[in-house]
């Protein structure tokens, strides 16, 4: 039995390490299993390089058609789970066919990589970047190792950043106007903003404001809508009177919140919003939604 276990051991050891892993920035990601690890994190444009050693297991060697390792960028719907599409695409061959008798190492580089988008785990879809690598066996099948990390892309703030101002009412029952400061926000910002109730003829028991994320994946009849709220922040608690105005100053950076993506690579959008939810003394709730920006400054 314990032979039989064995015969199913890799040939090989396959380490990946980045040339720069004591300096750069480490962030935690969840993997499939849902285990954290810690990755580094680069940004688009940057060079990623390092090395690959292959180490062949005591009284081993490995008969072998090549090696090479790839930088891919790929999106995988959970409906269609296991089939991946690459968006980036880079290989280096490292070896040509022959044998590997003892630890071997191949440097590797890619330069200035475009990773346009980043790094995103959602409900029905997930955003990698992945250096594989794979040494090609005619019998016994290849030897593949993975090694993911995370991008993110950061955006200067908006040259132009209009407040938003709306009217919500219910016709000789309830009219209120809410302004929010901005519509654009990045992830560690203050949504600042008031409410004006100009006609309240309905007894209000409670109003929240929430942050939720729709998350698109699909198209057609195979389009999936999801969405979550983030954040629920409690506005007022008792009932308004006409004329009172409620502030509102709500931190972002305690949440999970992700950046605005629209209509990556054709696969999925995710979309941010704010939601203001009133709820009367017989339970019935009145909502309006408004949404908004959200981008990645370089410090958040």
């Amino acid at each position: 039995m314990n032979f039989l276990l064995g015969a199913f051991k890799p040939a090989c050891n396959i380490l990946i390490t980045f040339s720069d892993a004591k300096t750069r920035k480490q962030v935690p990601m969840k993997k499939e299993n849902g285990q954290m690890v810690m990755v580094p994190l680069f940004q688009s444009q940057e060079n990623i390089a390092g090395k690959i050693s292959i180490e062949p297991l005591q009284g081993k060697k490995i008969e072998h058609n090549g090696v090479k390792v790839e930088l891919l960028g790929q999106i995988e719907m959970y409906f269609d789970r296991g089939n991946f599409y690459d968006f980036t695409s880079l290989v280096r061959e490292l070896d040509v066919p022959g044998d590997i008798y003892e630890r071997k190492t191949y440097p590797f580089e890619f330069s200035t990589v475009e990773m346009p988008y980043e790094t995103y785990s959602g409900v029905n879809v997930r955003l990698r970047y992945v250096l594989k690598v794979t040494v090609s066996r005619n019998y016994g099948g290849s030897i593949v190792e993975y090694q993911d990390f995370m991008v993110r892309n950061y955006s200067p703030p908006p040259s132009i950043n209009n407040s938003i101002k709306m009217e919500v009412g219910i016709e000789d029952c309830l009219h209120i106007e809410f302004e929010y400061n901005k519509s654009k926000y990045h992830l560690k910002d203050v949504i600042i903003g008031k409410i004006y109730f100009l006609l309240v003829r309905i007894k209000i028991k409670n109003m929240d404001l929430e942050i939720r994320r729709r998350e698109s994946t699909g198209s057609g009849v195979n389009t999936h809508v999801e969405t979550e709220t983030l954040a629920k922040y409690e506005l007022m608690d008792g009932a308004p009177v006409r004329g009172e105005s409620i502030p509102i100053r709500l931190f972002l950076s305690p949440y999970e919140l992700t950046p605005t993506h629209r209509n990556i690579n054709n696969k999925f959008s995710v979309k941010n919003y704010l939601n203001l939810v009133l709820v009367d003394e017989e339970d019935r709730r009145y909502f309006k939604q408004q949404e908004i920006t959200i981008y990645r400054l370089l410090d958040s």
